[in-house]
């Protein structure tokens, strides 16, 4: 079992303005040598956004952490797993979901790894490498590719992948009309059903999820996750019970 636990890990957390090193921020090497750290402990994705060109490097940031950290490397040429070839950078870090996941927005024209970080109870906690592919592989946006079946209490969800091969974990969310969350579940299967954790390798809902309403509307989203962190598939829809 902790096998599994710490190979479901290694996928799922690999699951602007800029300052540069002569600023004084300097690399991540550095911090690491100098503080308590743990690795791999960070669940983080980045995907390209849809309407400009930045990425966004998603984080889920939980309960008591702080001072989140953004580091990158020059280009994605270099030693992923050397922490001297990260340099922290200050992209704006935003709200999603009302806060229930966190991301740091930055314009960036060549593919990088990147590393984000927060400490929780006196250690630093970093994310698995995170490969941008903004060029290579831009995030998709196809709503058309989520089946909703909303003729129960307890709707089920479907997709299906886009043109981008190597997904690897899918994470879904269920938010209301004011966008919390109610449910924060990953599959490694291209289905879930509200409120059901048959299916679920991970579930990061916080509290017992309410039933939904009828005649209440709710948004279903969904992101395909490849190994390396980065979003091949980025999809939302909305719904309400039939």
């Amino acid at each position: 079992m902790l096998r599994f636990y710490f190979a479901l890990m290694a996928i799922l957390t690999g699951l602007g303005c800029s300052t540069d090193q002569l600023d004084g921020e300097g690399t991540l090497k550095a911090i690491v040598d100098g503080s308590e750290t743990v690795l791999d402990n960070v669940i983080a994705c980045a995907a390209s956004n849809k309407d400009d060109n930045r990425v966004s490097v998603f984080l889920y940031p939980r309960d008591g952490s702080t001072n989140l950290r953004y580091f990158e490397t020059d280009n994605a040429q270099v030693d992923k797993n050397d922490f001297g070839n990260y340099v922290e950078k200050t992209p704006p870090l935003l709200d999603v979901f009302n806060g229930f996941l966190k991301k740091f927005e930055r314009a960036v024209s060549t593919e990088k790894w990147v590393i984000v970080s927060f400490e929780e109870e006196g250690k630093r906690h970093l994310s698995n490498p995170i490969r941008l592919k903004q060029n290579t592989k831009p995030t998709e946006y196809l709503p058309q590719n989520i089946s909703i079946d909303a003729s129960t209490a307890t709707p089920s969800f479907s997709w299906t992948d886009g043109a981008h091969q190597g997904t690897k974990i899918y994470f879904q969310v269920v938010s209301d009309a004011e966008g919390d969350v109610l449910s924060g579940t990953y599959t490694f299967e291209r289905n879930f059903r509200y409120y059901e954790l048959d299916n679920v390798v991970l579930n990061v809902t916080k509290g017992v999820p309410p039933a939904l309403k009828k005649d209440t509307s709710y948004t279903f989203s969904l992101l395909a996750v490849s190994e390396d962190n980065w979003v091949n598939l980025f999809s939302e829809v909305n719904f309400d019970l039939d």
